[in-house]
């Protein structure tokens, strides 16, 4: 009976989060689809000045942002697969997918940023003349745009992995229209050239540091990893510290996706009889921790025959 209460608790409790996240994940959609739309439209403009003009910088700039719009889709397609029911064959749903978005954004970037350097050293060998005005304006359209994106995207990146990539990709993206609208005003005022792929590596650069996190924080999530800002000890100290926990052994914590972290742990207890208040005040203190889904197996004091106990 009192088993059967808690599992009703945990089902309210486990609901309401639910709610919240698709709550948030409803307005994030918006905010991606305006911001592909944006996007879609620049990289018409950007890529229709490059032809026009001949100017290669664009034209790069102008792959790179459709890139970025496909990044933008990625998470997009991510946000849905989350919110898709677990069942027989996948038991935690497609949760799991907005982990490799997230490490597919990253290598995007990547690629992204091989491609920049490439075209900056084939150019830096033989500068093609451009003209600077035409440039600098196209290019300040793109600070709009990418900047507006980026300050949409600013409140989500914190709690979810794949907004940070977006982010990410925005926010370089703005950086590189700023290089250059500051290379074209150089090139009108001095004629110097190879201001423009001198200004695409710093940019390369840049891209290249940020990325390198969202790389990083991506692999450690798909091998299962500790997600970020979680210490394995302090969760188990926390644990130790409910009323009647003797130990805790066999801890596992790892992100379901880009969003939810879960545990699994055997929890050893003095007084068996408090197992379902022990059980749900972890599942509280757990929560506190950014854990969402805990499975905690409770032991008494003479039941464990294991070497770790």
């Amino acid at each position: 009976m009192e088993e059967q209460h808690h599992h009703e608790h945990h089902e309210h409790h486990g609901h309401h989060h639910h709610h919240h996240v698709v709550a948030d994940n409803g307005q994030m959609r918006k905010v991606l689809w305006a911001s592909i739309i944006l996007n879609l439209l620049f990289v018409g403009i950007e890529a229709g000045v490059g032809l026009w003009q001949n100017s290669l910088s664009l034209l790069s700039d102008a792959g790179h942002n459709l890139s970025d719009v496909f990044s933008l889709a990625l998470v997009v397609v991510g946000l849905h697969l989350v919110k898709v029911h677990s069942n027989e064959r996948y038991t935690y749903g497609y949760k799991k997918s907005t982990i490799l978005i997230s490490l597919a954004n990253a290598l995007l970037l990547l690629v992204a940023v091989g491609v920049i350097m490439a075209e900056s050293v084939h150019k830096l060998r033989e500068p093609s003349a451009i003209d600077g005005t035409v440039v600098s304006w196209t290019a300040g359209v793109g600070i709009l745009i990418n900047g507006l994106t980026t300050l949409l995207l600013m409140r989500g990146q914190k709690g979810d992995l794949n907004i940070r990539g977006a982010f990410l990709h925005m926010a370089a993206d703005t950086l590189v229209s700023i290089g250059v609208v500051i290379s074209g005003i150089v090139i009108k005022r001095t004629g110097w050239f190879i201001i423009d792929p001198i200004v695409s590596l710093v940019i390369a650069v840049v891209i290249l540091v940020s990325t390198w996190e969202l790389l990083r924080d991506s692999m450690r999530l798909a091998l299962d990893g500790v997600p970020e800002g979680i210490e394995v000890d302090e969760v188990a100290e926390t644990m130790r510290g409910v009323d009647h926990v003797s130990d805790v052994h066999h801890l596992h914590v790892w992100a379901i996706s880009t969003t939810e972290n879960a545990l699994t742990a055997h929890v050893v207890v003095d007084d068996e009889h408090e197992a379902s208040a022990v059980r749900k005040a972890l599942k509280e203190a757990l929560h506190e921790q950014g854990i969402h889904h805990a499975t905690i197996e409770i032991e008494g004091e003479n039941d464990c025959c294991d070497k770790e106990c």
